[in-house]
């Protein structure tokens, strides 16, 4: 048991909360359509999702490791501290990269297929830092394939209304991670490590942090107006709306001993809020 939990602590599974939502968001507009519930077919969906992420987030740890043990803020990480071995952490991210696709297989042919590229896009993000400081939109981009992935698991095709949540997922995600990565701009900085704030400094970096939740805004406004919805959708927007202007307010370029409040508390329960008003608007 508990070297299980060493390895939920190396994937920081209960970061979970932030995509997972918005999948199940994806699965539910899907049911709409008409498509009958497949509890098997549901049970695929979270199994993906938990696949993919652990395999994104153990080969994060992997691959930065030997950043990791030089930052006082990382060095008590699994990997670094001792606790999980490298060598162990790559086989962990392996068999999870195999089990998301074996689960893909089990779902259709165009999620099992569009399975290499998936796992491409969440693994590549850890690579990004070194050579761009669009590194926060690369993640964004990863967890943005929750809802269309969803979507697509369950009737096999595109549509406009999933991907504008994947789009609020992506500028929601890469705005909040560029506040997340405040803490590290020094070290990033003198290590040569590319992120936005280190190209444009704290104040800056939260402008353009709040400029992304913006776009983020605008997506779950469009969704609301383009798909119709009613008054609970709306009350699931103001609600997510408030609670990122709430993450804004908490951390300023002068004070950033409120990241971690506004990081996972505050965007947690706007991804909770958003989700529940979201799916129980769809059959109300």
């Amino acid at each position: 048991m508990k070297k299980i939990n060493h390895y939920l602590s190396l994937v920081k599974f209960s970061h979970t909360i932030f995509a997972l939502p918005f999948a199940l968001i994806g699965f539910a507009l899907a049911l709409k359509t008409n498509e009958p519930f497949q509890l098997k077919l549901f049970l695929l969906v979270l199994l993906c999702m938990v696949f993919a992420r652990s395999a994104a987030m153990a080969f994060n740890r992997y691959i930065d490791r030997d950043f990791d043990i030089l930052n006082p803020r990382t060095a008590i990480r699994e990997i670094p501290s001792g606790i999980i071995n490298a060598k162990n952490a790559l086989t962990f991210v392996i068999i999870n990269c195999l089990l998301f696709i074996l689960s893909t297989y089990f779902i259709n042919s165009i999620c099992f297929y569009l399975s290499p590229v998936a796992l491409f896009v969440v693994l590549f993000y850890s690579y990004t830092k070194r050579f761009t400081p669009l590194c926060h939109l690369v993640l964004g981009v990863g967890l943005a394939l929750a809802p269309i992935g969803a979507y697509l698991a369950v009737t096999g095709v595109f549509n406009w209304l999933p991907l504008l949540f994947s789009f609020t997922v992506l500028f929601w995600v890469s705005g909040f991670d560029i506040i997340y990565a405040l803490q590290d701009e020094a070290f990033d900085r003198e290590n040569k490590l590319k992120s936005i704030p280190v190209l444009l400094g704290t104040k800056n970096a939260l402008l353009f942090s709040r400029l992304l939740h913006i776009c983020s805004i605008l997506c779950v406004v469009s969704a609301g107006y383009f798909g119709h919805l009613n008054f609970l959708y709306w009350i699931g927007v103001a609600g997510f709306t408030g609670l990122i202007a709430f993450q804004h307010a908490l951390v300023k370029p002068t004070d950033l001993s409120k990241i971690n409040l506004a990081f996972f508390t505050t965007n947690g329960v706007a991804s909770v809020l958003f989700a529940t008003c979201t799916i129980i608007s769809f059959y109300i």
